[in-house]
């Protein structure tokens, strides 16, 4: 098939192109900077210039691909470390969220697409009652810190639409905190956080939280674009959603790091704000049993604990190598 990946070189696009190609697909990938084509034709994909916010060139490179599926994997999170101002961070991958998806979508529908895969979010988007765990039935929190909301529902806004869509098909992804060499919690800025102490954990630590490596959501896109059901919601998440209190200290060990500080709930949200004492102790992980059925996906790294590793000793290996 010919795909048209939105976000070709992001952290799920740099391993989603390659799978895709060794899949037997012929894929067409978008980068807003020109400076970024020659990585596109590395990862084996024709490349495209277009911003996912302009109707009119994004419209021309799907119209010109004339592809038989879509991937809106537009994020802006590379610089995305400043916590406190939460919404402010995530300015514009909430715009990409739903500005950008009705563009692309609109793109894809007069390009003859007739399916639509977006990336959501499932890190902490879930009620903070009920269960640590949460299926893609449950609810989405109705009453999420001020900090996060327009972030949430820029999230809501792109599940209502993908969902909702019938031409094309829409399937919505809903990865979980990512991570990988130099990516999400292995990101050189989390990295160094970690080693001078600056991620404490806040209160009992016991928000829950569910992980994929970069690898295993490109995996899962594949089975996405073969196997997912229309309007359809996954969770893509690993096999052991686990507490705050728990992996954090792991992942300081890990990178050689002192033992993270702990700091009581009240400070936290002196320090940090009322969402990140939330993320510390309160949400919910995520359960992906339906992927797993559905999709016929198994993750690579089913533990966070060994893919943490995994992507450690990568991360070395390359530094070394270079």
């Amino acid at each position: 098939m010919r795909i048209f990946v939105a976000g070709a070189t992001g952290a799920v696009g740099q391993y989603l192109v390659p799978a895709l190609i060794a899949a037997g697909h012929s894929v067409i990938g978008t980068t807003r900077s020109a400076a970024k084509t020659d990585v596109v034709r590395q990862l084996g994909a024709e490349p495209v210039v277009a911003d996912g916010l302009d109707a009119d060139g994004m419209r021309a490179a799907a119209v010109a691909a004339k592809p038989e599926v879509v991937i809106h994997q537009m994020t802006d999170l590379a610089a995305a470390t400043d916590l406190r101002h939460f919404d402010r961070t995530f300015a514009r991958t909430n715009e990409l969220r739903t500005r950008g998806t009705d563009i692309l979508l609109a793109a894809a529908r007069e390009a003859g697409a007739r399916r639509f895969i977006a990336q959501s979010f499932c890190g902490w988007t879930f009620s903070r009652t009920g269960g640590a765990v949460k299926t893609e039935t449950d609810e989405l929190d109705l009453h999420p810190p001020q900090e996060l909301q327009r972030t949430l529902e820029a999230i809501r806004y792109l599940e209502r639409n993908v969902t909702a869509s019938t031409t094309p098909e829409g399937v919505v992804l809903r990865y979980g905190f990512f991570y990988g060499p130099d990516t999400g919690m292995l990101s050189p800025a989390m990295i160094d956080q970690l080693r001078h102490r600056r991620v404490p954990v806040i209160g009992d630590g016991g928000g829950t939280w569910s992980f994929i490596h970069t690898e295993d959501a490109a995996s899962a896109t594949l089975a996405a674009v073969e196997r997912g059901r229309a309007g359809s919601i996954y969770n893509i998440v690993d096999d052991h959603p686990a507490q705050v209190k728990n992996w954090l200290p792991a992942l300081a060990e890990l990178l050689g790091a002192k033992p993270p500080r702990h700091i009581p709930a009240w400070l936290g949200r002196l320090l940090a704000g009322e969402h990140m004492v939330a993320m510390m102790t309160e949400v919910r992980g995520a359960s992906n049993a339906k992927a797993k059925k559905e999709l016929g996906w198994l993750p690579a790294h089913a533990s966070w604990r060994d893919g943490f590793a995994d992507a450690a000793r990568q991360l070395t290996s390359h530094r070394s190598a270079a």
